[in-house]
């Protein structure tokens, strides 16, 4: 089994060491990585940068345009959570291309599944909008790419803040689904259940909101009784991450309680249904974790065992979420 991780040095550049999403992210999981007992195995590759027509397809001429501009002047910031660097339009499309190479790769068979270890992170950029510490939306415009291929794409964002530029993007389609565990109430307060796409799109987004103090069991049931049912149905022809390690209990941005074991146990469920995967990361800020949190999901990838030891107190009632979900959800699909 070929597992692909791409990655370079390259995407440190986008670097503010006062902002969470910052360069030491991919350091320390770069770290956690090497000192695995697999980490010869794994095939590293250097990114291909996106070319513009991807990217304009999915975001428009002003937003782009926007960080170009900023980032062939100085650091600046694009709002009160989004930061530029000088060159950051070269490293945004870097990581987009990084997302893009690592779908293709394991379409066309040169690897069974494949991680894009990229910054910065993408599931907020909407259409028009970067926001979230995102620029460019690295998922969506993979999506995009395969999904004219003629593929059926399955988006699984498992981070604690909604992916509302994911959602954004392709809420109208039916060959790309979106599914999201996530917290709510919390940034950005969108992917309430009844969002649940447009025009041929409708049904084939998917929200679970949980609550504060949810973490394994309750994500678990979600997962068993809703997302991986739909899922099968959906057929699709590849799965996509957005791996978040911000719903992991210890982070300061979150309010989930994930195990670290429990991001390799996400990827077993879905590669029942298609064990064609390809990751890319998005949250994550406690720097003690989330490179164990990638381990897990790496190590699931490659069929290795391995466990951490990550016990957390939970939440586990969903009773009503279930209900309306199953309510919701119920209109399109049988579960």
């Amino acid at each position: 089994m070929t597992t692909q991780v791409i990655y370079t040095n390259e995407f440190n550049r986008h670097d503010n060491p006062s902002h969470p999403e910052n360069a030491r992210r991919l350091n320390v999981m770069i770290d956690e990585l090497e000192k695995t007992p697999f980490y010869g195995e794994l095939e590293i590759l250097e990114p291909k940068i996106l070319s513009d027509r991807p990217l304009r397809e999915i975001h428009s001429s002003r937003m782009i345009q926007q960080v170009k501009d900023i980032s062939q002047i100085e650091d600046s910031w694009i709002d009160l959570d989004t930061y530029v660097c000088k060159g950051d339009y070269e490293i945004a499309k870097l990581a987009a291309g990084a997302m893009l190479q690592a779908c293709e790769n394991v379409l066309s068979g040169k690897a069974d599944n494949s991680y894009a270890l990229v910054r910065p992170p993408g599931h907020h950029a909407t259409i028009g909008r970067s926001m979230g510490f995102c620029l460019f939306n690295n998922i969506a415009i993979a999506a995009n790419e395969i999904a004219k291929k003629g593929k059926k794409v399955l988006i699984m964002d498992f981070d604690v803040h909604h992916g509302n530029g994911t959602q954004d993007i392709h809420y109208h389609r039916s060959d790309i689904m979106y599914q999201s565990l996530h917290l709510s109430p919390h940034y950005p307060g969108t992917g309430d259940i009844n969002e649940v796409g447009i025009d041929d799109g409708e049904g084939y987004t998917i929200n679970s909101p949980l609550s504060y103090g949810n973490g394994n069991d309750a994500a678990r049931t979600i997962l068993d009784e809703i997302f991986l049912p739909i899922a099968k149905q959906f057929k699709p022809d590849i799965i996509l991450f957005s791996s978040g390690y911000d719903s992991h209990h210890s982070d300061p941005l979150g309010g989930l309680r994930f195990t670290s074991d429990f991001y390799g146990e996400i990827i077993k469920k879905y590669q029942k249904i298609q064990p064609k995967i390809a990751c890319t990361i998005e949250g994550g800020y406690n720097l003690q974790w989330i490179g164990k949190c990638l381990v897990s999901q790496i190590a699931q990838m490659m069929n290795k065992q391995i466990t951490f030891k990550d016990e957390i107190r939970e939440d586990p009632n969903i009773k009503e979420l279930l209900k309306e979900l199953k309510n919701e959800m119920g209109k399109y699909w049988k579960i």
